[in-house]
């Protein structure tokens, strides 16, 4: 198998190709440089991607929203075109970022859609910054919280068939990522066949994620620093742990988007996360919600934030 980096479109030829006016751009904020791709007019929403993708995740869903909001699809610390620190990737400081980029483009409030680790952050953003916040949208994932530590090392189940909590799924990647060193070497250029496993496993219909989009995840994490960076999201876990604990629940309006399997693990943990939620199932959906059902969760996203 080859190393080499497969050639894909940079991101000012991803953003280009998306109808809207979207536009490429970096901002120096927080210590730190981010990339972020924007688009469209009216009442900012940041979106917030996740692992093992940029911010290229949402770009079935940024058109038709850019009909109503400026919306501001940015790659977190360690992510896609966005710098690669040595430290920094608790949520709370990754959250940080998200806040002086915000104030950076010189908005006051905005709303906030998070999947994956995205979620983690935007949750974060809120708690920690809810004069700055409208309403928070979390993509089939929640904050790190207690019931992170009861997760087991062995599955039930085998195979494709494997399950655990929480969400149905059996998380083996968040013990991977937590070891320093190897998976930098395992992964560096293959980043493609993690890619693939993951969108194998968590996908209900694989081609809803097509080969472009591969591609451009997998060189996303393709060098040894991406794949730190990436790891690192998942080795403070136990410190955002001991910041939710800290943290009174959102007082902003939440919006959780859960697909098949995470539905009822968002459904038991959520009244501890937020005062005011609601729950909406993305029938037919796997993980990845906004390159599955992109009508859907373009819908409930318009509704909720109307």
């Amino acid at each position: 198998m080859s190393d080499a980096v497969p050639a894909v479109p940079t991101d000012e030829e991803l953003a280009h190709s998306l109808e809207g006016d979207f536009t490429s751009a970096y901002a120096e904020v927080n210590g730190v440089r981010l990339h972020y791709v924007a688009g469209g007019s009216g009442d900012p929403l940041v979106l917030l991607g996740g692992w093992p993708q940029t911010w290229w995740q949402f770009h079935k869903v940024m058109p038709a929203l850019a009909r109503r909001y400026r919306v501001i699809a940015v790659d977190l610390r360690g992510m896609g075109g966005s710098a690669k620190p040595p430290s920094g990737y608790d949520k709370k400081t990754m959250a940080e970022d998200i806040h002086a980029l915000v104030r950076h483009l010189g908005h006051d409030r905005v709303h906030l859609a998070g999947h994956d680790i995205g979620a983690m952050v935007a949750h974060a953003f809120a708690v920690n910054h809810p004069e700055a916040t409208r309403k928070l949208a979390l993509l089939d994932v929640a904050h790190p919280d207690p019931s992170l530590r009861e997760l087991t090392l062995l599955p039930v189940g085998d195979g494709a068939e494997w399950e655990t909590t929480p969400g149905g799924v059996y998380l083996w990647w968040f013990a991977f990522n937590q070891v320093k060193g190897l998976p930098e070497r395992l992964l560096a250029g293959r980043t493609d066949v993690l890619v693939d496993w993951l969108f194998g496993y968590l996908l209900q219909d694989q081609s809803t994620i097509d080969e472009r989009s591969r591609a451009v995840y997998a060189a996303a994490y393709a060098t040894p620093d991406a794949v730190r960076a990436g790891n690192a999201w998942y080795q403070t876990f136990l410190q955002d742990v001991e910041d939710f604990e800290t943290y009174d629940r959102v007082g902003v309006p939440v919006l959780a988007l859960a697909g098949d399997r995470s539905h009822a693990y968002l459904r038991a943990i959520l009244p501890g996360h937020a005062e005011d939620f609601r729950l909406r199932r993305i029938e037919g959906s796997g993980h990845y919600l906004p390159e599955e059902r992109p009508e859907q969760v373009t819908a409930e996203l318009v509704e909720f934030f109307a």
